[in-house]
C-alpha cells in the first residue's frame, strides 16, 4: 500500500519538532507539516476544512461536535495546555482587586467560544463565584478592529454580550480605560508594552496556579489534534498511527528538556523550574491519552455546557476515535 500524503498543521513546540524535522515518522503517511499560529490554523480548519490533520481549539471542536457537523474527529493528543489564571487582565483604576471585583464590569474578549475563555469563567465561577451573566462582555478584535467569531454560537438569554465599536481594538479599549479587563490565550499589546493602570488580576498567577492545581488535580486542556473526519472512514488505522507518533514526539521532547548539560530551551534556571514542576504534578505532567485526563476532561464538558457553547452536555467517549481509547500492551 503506498504511503498517504496528508497536510498536517501544527503549533511550533517541542513537542511537535521531531515530526516536522523528520526525527519521527508516522506509519503510513508522508506528512506535509505547516507550522501556524493558532489563530490562523483553526480559523482555516474549522471555515474551509483546509488541513487534513489540524490542531484544533477544544472548545470549537465540542461546539461543532454538538450540533453535529465536527468536519474534524479528534484522537487523545493535547498539544496546548496551560493555566488560564494568567488570561485575566484588568485596569488597576476601576476598583478590582479581586475576582469577585469583576462582577458587573466590561470585559473584552476576542471571541467568547475561545478554550481560554471557556476555562477562565469556569475558574471564575467554580473558585470565586462570578458567574458569567455578572459581567458585560465586549467581543471585538484584539490588535485589529472587527475580528469575527469563527463559529456561529448561540448564548444564554441572561448572558450580555456587545460588539466593540468598528473602528476600535480590545487593546486600544483597554488602554484608554473605556474597558475594565480583557481575558484570552494572549496578553494584551498594552500590557506586553508596560501601559500604566494595565495589571493581571492575579499578581502572582504561578501561585494562585499552583493552588488551584493542588486542590482540582486539573491542569487544563487547551487544544486536541482532529483528523479529518472522510479519511478515518477511508483509512481506519490512521488515528492510532498519529497517536502513536505524536506521544513519541513528546517524549522525545521531555528527554531532551531534562538532558540539562546543555539546555535545550532559551531559560536559566531549567533543572529548577523542572523540579519544581515534578514537585508539584508528578514526572508524567503533560500526559495525552483519555484514561489520564478524564478528570481535567469531564471539568471541561461540565463547562462547556453551563456556559450554553455545548447545545447538549457532550460525553468524552464521543470527543475521540474509538481506536484511540485502548492501545495494546505486552
Amino acid at each position: 500500500m503506498s504511503r498517504l500524503s496528508l497536510s498536517v498543521a501544527v503549533g511550533n513546540y517541542d513537542r511537535t519538532r521531531a515530526l516536522v524535522d523528520g526525527r519521527i515518522g508516522i506509519d503510513g503517511v508522508d506528512p506535509i507539516f505547516s507550522v501556524l499560529t493558532p489563530e490562523e490554523m483553526f480559523f482555516r480548519s474549522f471555515r474551509h476544512q483546509a488541513f487534513d490533520i489540524s490542531e484544533l481549539s477544544l472548545s470549537s471542536y465540542c461546539v461543532t461536535l454538538a450540533r453535529g457537523d465536527a468536519p474534524y474527529v479528534a484522537v487523545p493528543v493535547f498539544l496546548s495546555r496551560a493555566f488560564r489564571h494568567t488570561s485575566i487582565y484588568v485596569r488597576a483604576d476601576k476598583g478590582i482587586d479581586r475576582p469577585q471585583d469583576l462582577k458587573g464590569k466590561r470585559i473584552g474578549v476576542a471571541e467568547y467560544q475561545l478554550t481560554a475563555n471557556v476555562w477562565a469563567r469556569a475558574i471564575l465561577a467554580d473558585e470565586y463565584g462570578v458567574q458569567p451573566s455578572e459581567i458585560q462582555w465586549v467581543r471585538g478584535g484584539m490588535d485589529k478592529p472587527g475580528r469575527p467569531e469563527k463559529l456561529k454560537i448561540s448564548l444564554p438569554a441572561d448572558v450580555s454580550i456587545m460588539s466593540a465599536p468598528d473602528d476600535r481594538s480590545l487593546n486600544d479599549l483597554l488602554s484608554a480605560g473605556d474597558i475594565d479587563g480583557f481575558i484570552g490565550p494572549r496578553a494584551p499589546a498594552c500590557f506586553e508594552q508596560g501601559v500604566p493602570g494595565v495589571k493581571r488580576l492575579f499578581p502572582d498567577t504561578m501561585a494562585v496556579a499552583a493552588d488551584y492545581f493542588r486542590r482540582t488535580r486539573i491542569f487544563p486542556i487547551m487544544h486536541v489534534l482532529g483528523i479529518r473526519r472522510a479519511l478515518v472512514d477511508q483509512y481506519p488505522y490512521l488515528p492510532v498511527a498519529i497517536y502513536k507518533a505524536f506521544n513519541a514526539a513528546k517524549d522525545l521532547a521531555l528527554t531532551e528538556l531534562q538532558d540539562t548539560s546543555a539546555t535545550k530551551v532559551t531559560m536559566p534556571f531549567v533543572e529548577d523550574q523542572l523540579q519544581s514542576v515534578y514537585d508539584l504534578m508528578g514526572r508524567d505532567f503533560w500526559p495525552y491519552g483519555v484514561a489520564q485526563n478524564t478528570h481535567t476532561l469531564d471539568a471541561f464538558l461540565d463547562a462547556h455546557f453551563k456556559q450554553g457553547l455545548s447545545t447538549r452536555r457532550l460525553e468524552i467517549a464521543e470527543l475521540f476515535h474509538a481506536s484511540t481509547t485502548e492501545l495494546f500492551s505486552l
